[in-house]
């Protein structure tokens, strides 16, 4: 790795945080056992370390501790979520709702679901991203299973109104779940608060480790299994856990809630401060999403998404030559495709168009954001 590459990729990982690898690094070469092991010492002490992990992470979001199942990550908590609750359901009950801008991990699993089946409305956003809650009443009918919005989005960082949401389907008796991947650790989030039955997170968005996560599931909130093999984790999800994966979900979110309010202001400040900054020498500039400084509650406070059209989107492009940044979310990359949160905002960006996401983190340096806003006025200016 180039050491001299600026880091401003944070929606799509973080490094891992040295205080989350201390508590994790017994569980790798002292405390190794397998937690399902209840006859010798070894599994006992990792069976403890991950009950404790489960009461931290229930305590933080307002959960009681058997409500969290652990997973490999969002993804898989995602696919649980939606595909448990309809197998879980009585046949009658086929409908799904979600919005435009959710994550891959809710629209993919829902096309797979919709082959089988099951019915599936998929609401519009507005200019900013934003879904409408009036929408979302009026879609609820009879054989509705599942609502599904998310926090926060992964590409523009958009913060839906998910108190509200979750008011109307409570009142309504379907089932409210929320991908929390973007939002927690970063914004306020507590379950009861929020009238939310299910919630899917992972560790890898909050300076934890890559490969765990875990799902949020109200105790009176039925969903079938995906991963059949040996009853773990109230028979909700089998295989052997992630002792230190797990231990490192717990620590990460413990300091990310603790920081949450000090982290914002410190990630917010870089990133207002970068996007004036291009602001400043462009002519074209689009923010994609909430602008942060009219509205800096309805998005993510690291996040920033741009779109520059002509030559100034190559002039970017080659100031930011050592920054790592997304041209759009990590998961949209790989498919090769448009994003299909730009298009569901009305960003249908033609060729000749640059749009970058840039995500400040906790390690962001004032003196990074210096460097990039010089290079920037140089060959912008």
């Amino acid at each position: 790795m180039n050491n001299t590459t600026i880091y401003l990729d944070n929606n799509a990982t973080t490094p891992l945080d040295e205080r989350v690898f201390e508590e994790m690094k017994p569980y790798f070469f002292e405390s190794f056992g397998n937690a399902a092991s209840n006859t010798h010492v070894f599994g006992m002490t990792a069976k403890k370390a991950v009950e404790d992990s489960r009461k931290k992470i229930a305590d933080i979001i307002g959960a009681q501790a058997e409500e969290i199942i652990f997973t490999s990550g969002a993804t898989e908590s995602d696919n649980l979520a939606l595909t448990g609750a309809i197998e879980a359901s009585p046949k009658e009950k086929k409908h799904i709702i979600t919005c435009a801008i959710e994550h891959k991990a809710i629209l993919d699993t829902c096309s797979v679901l919709q082959k089988k089946g099951i019915r599936i409305t998929i609401l519009p956003v507005d200019e900013n991203g934003i879904v409408g809650t009036e929408h979302i009443a009026n879609a609820i009918a009879d054989d509705t299973v599942v609502v599904s919005i998310m926090h926060a989005n992964n590409e523009i960082g958009s913060v839906q109104p998910i108190k509200e949401i979750g008011e109307i389907c409570r009142e309504k008796g379907v089932w409210f779940h929320s991908d929390a991947t973007q939002g927690i650790g970063k914004l306020p989030f507590h379950v009861d608060d929020m009238y939310i039955d299910m919630a899917s997170l992972t560790a890898h968005k909050i300076y934890g480790p890559k490969g765990v996560g875990a799902l949020y599931v109200r105790k009176d909130c039925l969903i079938s299994p995906l991963i059949h093999g040996g009853g773990h984790e109230r028979g909700m999800r089998s295989g052997t856990l992630n002792v230190p994966g797990i231990v490192g979900l717990a620590k990460a979110l413990e300091i990310a809630c603790k920081t949450l309010e000090e982290e914002g202001t410190h990630t917010s400040s870089l990133r207002n401060k970068l996007l004036e900054t291009i602001e400043h020498c462009s002519k074209t500039l689009r923010v994609n999403g909430v602008d942060p400084r009219k509205n800096p509650e309805l998005r993510l406070p690291n996040n920033l998404n741009i779109t520059l059209y002509g030559d100034e989107g190559e002039l970017l492009s080659g100031a930011l030559w050592n920054v790592a940044y997304s041209a759009s979310s990590a998961c949209t990359s790989a498919s090769g495709k448009q994003s299909h949160v730009l298009t569901a905002i009305g960003n249908n960006s033609g060729e000749n168009t640059t749009t970058m996401r840039f995500g400040i983190g906790r390690f962001t340096k004032d003196e990074d954001i210096e460097t990039i806003c010089s290079s920037i006025k140089e060959m912008m200016s």
